[in-house]
């Protein structure tokens, strides 16, 4: 990590790209009550707060300061949850968008603090075997692509649940 404060336009724009499909992610969302939150659309059980945790943890909080940062704290932990994808009935709904709204802050602190062309810290061979990322430009278009995906299935979601379009021109 360089310790700048401010990214150069490239981590800029690769920011911004990203922090696009965060909102998309966020607003996609508003407007649905905890069931609709809760509720499995797709034959394979997942639903959108599950998509959302997973997002927070196997995502934005994995990449930026496990893989990016190589915080040992957050690499460390990585065991404790067992499936992102699964939200504990108990969790409040806000919690989990909470959650995703302070790790995309944490990532954020990573990315404007690291040269685009900086070197991994760490990189999960258990998982992925030999890297195929090797900087934070590559951590943050393969985020990007992810995320941009999930927004993807969020709206086929929210369109099955209500009806409603995310920014679709008539």
């Amino acid at each position: 990590m360089t310790g700048a404060t401010s990214p150069d336009g490239e981590t800029a724009a690769l920011l911004s790209a990203l922090n696009g499909q965060r909102r998309h992610i966020l607003g996609i969302l508003d407007g649905l009550d905890t069931d609709a939150l809760r509720r499995p659309v797709l034959p394979s059980g997942w639903n959108c707060l599950g998509l959302v945790q997973h997002l927070a943890l196997d995502v934005e909080l994995f990449w930026f300061r496990a893989v990016v940062a190589g915080d040992r704290n957050v690499i460390d932990a990585l065991g404790d949850t067992e499936d992102a994808w699964r939200v504990d009935p108990g969790l409040p709904a806000a919690d989990v968008l909470d959650r995703y709204r302070h790790e995309t802050r944490l990532a954020d602190a990573v990315i404007t603090s690291t040269a685009a062309d900086t070197a991994l810290a760490w990189w999960p061979r258990h998982l992925f075997g030999e890297p195929h990322l090797h900087t934070l430009r590559d951590v943050l278009l393969h985020v990007i692509t992810e995320t941009a995906c999930h927004a993807g299935h969020l709206d086929a979601a929210r369109e099955l649940i209500d009806g409603r379009r995310w920014m679709v021109l008539d």
